[in-house]
């Protein structure tokens, strides 16, 4: 059977008024049938329900299911709205990225020169230059280091130039709030940048904390990687065993002074919070510095910005993993600074232009290749924390259809968040949300959240084995309706045609997976 775009329940009574209000503009002959109401299916009508959730007053959603095989669909509610996605978004900068740099594309790190090597020096100065890697770690840069000890290196005559001229310098994203600033999900997007660890947060570092030897003491903190460029103001003091712990750890707008405050108690377990770098190419020498140190190698002049000519000579080279295998931090725990660092990336790789404008062109484009109507939606950033972004749902599942047709779709659908799997690189940010259902180790999704918006999209197979796609956004509720999103995913896995299902009533208290940011790490 195929099932006609949906039109809700009360949809259908609205337009039904609406025709009996202008029923003067409208001939009929007398005594023909009037048209017959079209018939809501089981499954619409168990997803009308869920809709009907009084968090919804006042408020919007988008809601549409299709088939995955052949685009049918199946409902829709309202899917042609524009809504604002969150980390939706990500969808679309994803799938750019994949088309357009490549699974195999590589980031890389250079360390350059224009002066001679003497005797072990060099006699001008040493240029670190990056193209954009938002998974260069510590030991990345002690890896550039000994490939320069090991090239008989010991002594650079001149500065260490810090050169992130890949990209541009508007570091931060299109109405990004202020407030984010300090906060590891708002980094500033640098071509020459380092992340503290395996979650690959680029431009932060982390700080960490434990309690000092008595009470009253000052607590003890450390910074992950040590660097000299981000300077900790420390007023926190150890409180008595079994007390609050109050610890604030925020670094001041424009600077890279880092204020602690607050009370850690005695005993208590080693604490760890990331902070924003403010001039992330500068953070990125200063690391490099110290592993060239440690190598042997003295640097006599100071760390500075500035572009390397294009005399200069490759000395080392530093490649990261695969834009393929990035996808899994990056989806799983829905990284904003992978995304937009692959916005400038595709901008400098396709128009030789490192640029927010020049990538977005480049994710529109392919989004419109592959069949998005893009004259109805907006993108303004890579990773959703713009509150400028509209999509519709419709073209979120068009996005997910045309998906599957890539080369590279199997590795792209593996990186997607799986739902209910503790994992924390598999389950990502559904790895607490509908556990021990039909959804669980089935649904892959992309979550979406900021204040007042959530979202879901992904696949899911029914009971049947019949693979849908389906994309839900809310917006602008008091009240998270994130247990709505799971009943329709659990409906949507527990579906068959073979007998009557129904829905599962959707929690009305506040749950832990709604107090939970999707970029909140102790989630």
């Amino acid at each position: 059977m195929k099932f006609l775009p949906r039109v809700s329940s009360r949809g259908l009574v609205a337009v039904a008024a609406a025709v009996a209000a202008t029923a003067g503009l409208v001939t009929q002959s007398v005594g023909a049938p009037a048209p017959a109401a079209v018939q809501a299916t089981p499954l619409q009508q168990q997803l009308d329900k869920l809709l009907q959730d009084p968090r919804y007053d006042g408020s919007q959603v988008g809601l549409v299911v299709r088939d995955a095989t052949t685009g049918e669909t199946l409902y829709d509610h309202d899917g042609g709205t524009r809504l604002l996605p969150a980390s939706n978004t990500k969808l679309f900068t994803s799938t750019a990225a994949m088309h357009t740099l490549g699974a195999d594309y590589r980031f890389h790190t250079d360390a350059l020169a224009t002066a001679p090597v003497t005797a072990g020096k060099l006699r001008g100065d040493l240029y670190l230059k990056g193209f954009g890697d938002p998974t260069a770690l510590e030991s990345d840069y002690v890896g550039l280091a000994q490939q320069l000890a090991k090239a008989g290196i010991r002594r650079i005559d001149g500065d260490l130039i810090a050169d992130d001229t890949y990209f541009d310098k508007v570091r931060l994203g299109d109405s990004w709030a202020w407030d984010d600033e300090p906060f590891y999900y708002s980094a500033q997007i640098s071509a020459l940048t380092l992340a503290p660890n395996t979650d690959y947060d680029s431009g932060t570092a982390i700080v960490e904390s434990r309690p000092g030897a008595t009470v009253g003491s000052p607590v003890n903190l450390t910074l992950v990687p040590a660097n000299d460029v981000i300077k900790l103001v420390n007023t926190a003091t150890t409180g008595a065993a079994g007390s609050a712990n109050t610890l604030n750890i925020e670094r001041d707008h424009g600077t890279n002074i880092v204020r602690v405050t607050g009370s850690v108690p005695a005993g208590a377990a080693v604490g760890q919070e990331w902070v924003t770098v403010w001039e992330p190419e500068l953070y990125a020498a200063d690391v490099f510095r110290r592993a060239l140190t440690a190598q042997g190698i003295r640097v006599d002049g100071h760390i500075r910005p500035s572009a390397t000519p294009a005399t200069a000579r490759r000395l080392a080279r530093d490649e990261s993993m695969t834009v393929g295998e990035l996808m899994t931090p990056f989806l799983k725990l829905s990284n904003n600074m992978h995304a937009e660092t692959l916005v400038k990336a595709m901008g400098a790789v396709a128009a030789a232009s490192g640029t927010w404008s020049a990538g977005l062109d480049v994710v529109t484009n392919y989004a419109q290749s592959v069949g998005v109507d893009t004259s109805k939606i907006r993108l303004s950033d890579g990773s959703g924390l713009s509150r400028k972004v509209n999509v519709t749902a419709k073209s979120v599942t068009d996005i997910l259809l045309a998906a599957q047709h890539e080369p590279w779709f199997q590795q792209w659908y593996d990186a997607l968040p799986i739902a209910g799997n503790p994992n924390r690189f598999v389950g990502g940010t559904l790895r607490s949300r509908m556990a021990n259902t039909p959804a669980a180790n089935n649904l892959h999704g992309k979550t979406g959240s900021l204040t007042g918006v959530t979202a879901l999209s992904g696949y899911v197979t029914t009971k049947d084995g019949r693979k849908l796609v389906f994309s839900m956004i809310s917006n602008n509720y008091l009240s998270s309706p994130r247990s709505v999103e799971d009943a329709v995913g659990v409906l949507l896995a527990s579906w068959t045609d073979q007998a009557t299902v129904t829905a599962i009533k959707p929690n009305l208290s506040r749950t832990a997976a709604d107090n939970c940011g999707e970029w909140v790490k102790a989630c």
